[in-house]
């Protein structure tokens, strides 16, 4: 984050050991262990090496708590303890992306809700506004994502009888691609696009598809109203907080809602120009230098008790 780098003395630390084996963790929480610095602060899926940091130094970010909620029997109870509830419980703040993920943090461990700040996402400096014509008679609709929470199969039933063409970043599931052939969508799949490449697909789209049924944040969504592009999205937390009033909200488990909303975006000219005003107005409050503020303010609390 730039923002932050203009305030603070930062030193990046990779683990030198990639997978969750119980070997390779305590590896890392020795390397981790090893470490000098003011403040420690966790921002990769690694929350245990908090485990092997001074407690009162220490800060722990977590942006949603879906790696619980897709885990079951005694994998479900690993993770719990030694990814989020032990690691919470020593570290001296959480950082979580919404209000949404800080409530789960908290039901799951049972912290002090004070320890959770939340500080959302800065929205990605690649993203870039290029002026373009809406497409009324065959708009691009970009799709990212390829996990069930997406909810590609309702999108798929709901843009089925509109003229368009859907780009789907990620790999597509076999089952959906059956879904997109049977019901003749038109559709372009993209597959690790670096973050030019990425940017290059918000400006050249219409409208950013996002009915997701979870999230924890949701940052297509800054990224599409950063782009100039007309954003549709749950109307579910923490997305409908998230897109502000920049956005057409509708039902992601209704695909009738999420085909009116395609509709409305696409023969609505006065509605789909507001959104657009609205988002450009919304990221104020995520842009880096504001997100960056609030993690100085953090680090102050910790360095100045």
């Amino acid at each position: 984050m730039s923002g932050l780098q203009k305030k603070v003395t930062l030193k990046s630390a990779y683990m030198p050991f990639y997978s969750s084996s119980i070997s390779n963790m305590a590896r890392n929480m020795v390397f981790a262990g090893k470490c000098k610095a003011d403040i420690f602060h966790i921002t990769g899926d690694v929350h245990y090496v908090v485990l092997a940091l001074p407690a009162k130094k220490t800060i722990l970010t977590i942006h949603d708590s879906v790696f619980i909620r897709e885990s079951q029997g005694l994998k479900r109870v690993f993770f719990k303890w030694i990814f989020l509830k032990l690691p919470v419980r020593k570290c001296r703040f959480v950082t979580t992306i919404s209000e949404k993920s800080k409530k789960e943090i908290v039901q799951l461990t049972g912290c002090d809700p004070a320890k959770v700040i939340v500080i959302p996402n800065p929205v990605n400096e690649h993203i870039y506004y290029r002026e373009k014509e809406f497409n009324t008679t065959d708009p691009v609709l970009l799709f990212i994502g390829s996990t069930p929470n997406k909810n590609l199969d309702r999108i798929i039933e709901a843009i089925s009888v509109i003229p368009c063409t859907l780009e789907i970043v990620g790999r597509i599931p076999e089952e959906h691609l059956l879904l997109l052939k049977k019901n003749g969508i038109h559709f372009r799949q993209y597959i690790q696009l670096s973050e030019t490449e990425m940017a290059d697909r918000f400006a050249s789209s219409d409208i950013i598809i996002f009915a997701s049924l979870y999230e924890g944040f949701g940052l297509p969504i800054l990224e599409g109203q950063k782009a100039g592009r007309a954003v549709l999205t749950s109307n579910i937390s923490p997305m409908k907080e998230v897109a502000g009033e920049g956005a057409c909200l509708v039902d992601p488990y209704d695909p009738e809602s999420i085909r009116s909303g395609v509709k409305k975006i696409i023969e609505d000219d006065g509605f789909r120009n507001n959104i657009i005003e609205k988002g450009f107005e919304n990221l104020n409050q995520y842009n880096n230098q504001h997100i960056a503020d609030q993690y100085v303010k953090l680090y102050e609390a910790i360095l100045n008790p």
